[in-house]
């Protein structure tokens, strides 16, 4: 397997990349949803702001996106997390409804593909529900990693977009 080092010196290792599609028929895959009291077009605004992103998914530290706005398919960023990171593009994107990324190259060597899928779905009076997916194919000692804590990962998935709901709540509150 060959990889390439980033600009911090990190060794990154390829991801095949996959299209929208992949999310339907990955071999790991993970599902959580979650009302929040904002529009879609809020929902948008978080997902576009790199500062929100720590605030809510606890893993991640840094997002930094490489392609300027406006975003669509073929955006690009970095996501720095805990022990990871990851350099991906928008595979979907269809404002405020819906977008989808997959991981092009990551830092350790343990996903063969990776993509995350977000649904919004505006609901009455002022609410949205937001379904995401994760998805994945592990590779190597990955395969192990996902036997032992597979389960574990819908339960964290969920939790962390309870935090996406507590933080958009907040951001978007209206004073009574």
């Amino acid at each position: 397997m060959s990889s390439t080092n980033t600009p911090n010196s990190k060794k990154m290792y390829p991801c095949s990349v996959v299209d929208d599609q992949y999310i339907h028929h990955a071999p790991k895959k993970y599902v959580a949803k979650v009302v929040v009291n904002a529009s879609a077009e809020q929902v948008f605004e978080v997902f576009e702001d790199a500062d929100a992103w720590p605030q809510w998914a606890m893993p991640i530290n840094k997002v930094i996106w490489t392609s300027p706005k406006p975003y669509g398919i073929g955006t690009t960023r970095i996501v720095e997390m805990i022990g990871l990171t990851g350099d991906e593009t928008f595979i979907a994107w269809d404002y405020p409804k819906h977008m989808a990324f997959c991981f092009t190259q990551m830092s350790e060597s343990l996903i063969e593909s990776f993509a995350e899928d977000y649904v919004v779905t505006e609901l009455a009076d002022g609410q949205t529900e937001v379904q995401w997916t994760m998805a994945m194919t592990p590779r190597g000692y990955g395969k192990i990693t996902m036997a032992l804590f597979g389960p574990m990962m819908g339960i964290g998935l969920q939790w962390m977009l309870n935090g996406f709901k507590k933080y958009v709540d907040q951001r978007y509150q209206i004073a009574q």
